[in-house]
């Protein structure tokens, strides 16, 4: 049987190419990371596995929650999700849009065919997707201290003209550097901590 990531494939690329036709982008992908959040809940999981819950029923529970905890005017711990997913700091104060009738068709479709499960990997490559079409990549970056908006500004915009790409910073802290930071963009990594600049200055003075 094939792997999870595999069977999400298709459906990933379904959400994706018409998401980017009709100018909806953002909004599946906030459903998608939203829904594949819950669907790794333990005790939603088990619920989504009891064939006594029709396929109507879980499809409308994902919407639902969403459309309540997301679109809604409360603050909930899934618009925080969000915000820090897009690498805002706005906070709960962006207005996120109810389920569209289409992404509410796609809902309903995974459930059909019992592949709600799949969501997780479905997210994880529509994201793929929409990094290469963007031409976006994201940058891991941990620093001794939190950045601030100057030095994250600077960053950015360093990277995005060295890489020619649009560039999404996703932020650690980590006191053990010492001092600068180490970023991680795909399979390279650029050590400019305190603490790799001394394990260098180690290494070669016992080379």
């Amino acid at each position: 049987m094939a792997d999870l990531s595999t069977l999400a494939r298709p459906y990933a690329k379904a959400a994706f190419d018409y998401a980017n036709e009709n100018g909806a982008v953002h909004e599946w992908e906030d459903f998608l990371l939203v829904a594949s959040t819950v669907v790794n809940d333990k005790s939603f999981s088990t619920w989504l596995d009891n064939p006594a819950v029709s396929a109507e029923h879980k499809s409308a529970a994902l919407v639902d929650l969403y459309d309540s905890q997301v679109a809604g005017d409360s603050d909930s711990a899934f618009k925080q999700l969000l915000g820090e997913s897009k690498d805002s700091r706005y906070g709960n104060s962006i207005s996120y849009p109810k389920v569209s009738p289409q992404l509410n068709n796609f809902v309903k479709q995974l459930a059909q065919q019992e592949r709600l499960a799949l969501l997780p990997e479905v997210y994880e490559h529509y994201r793929r997707h929409k990094a290469i079409s963007l031409k976006q990549l994201d940058a891991y970056v941990t620093s001794a201290y939190p950045l601030t908006d100057e030095q994250r500004q600077m960053l950015q915009t360093r990277l995005a003209t060295s890489l020619n790409a649009s560039i999404v910073i996703h932020e650690s802290v980590d006191p053990s550097l010492l001092a600068g930071a180490t970023i991680k963009v795909g399979d390279k990594i650029i050590d400019d901590s305190m603490r790799g600049k001394l394990q260098q200055l180690k290494t070669q003075l016992t080379a």
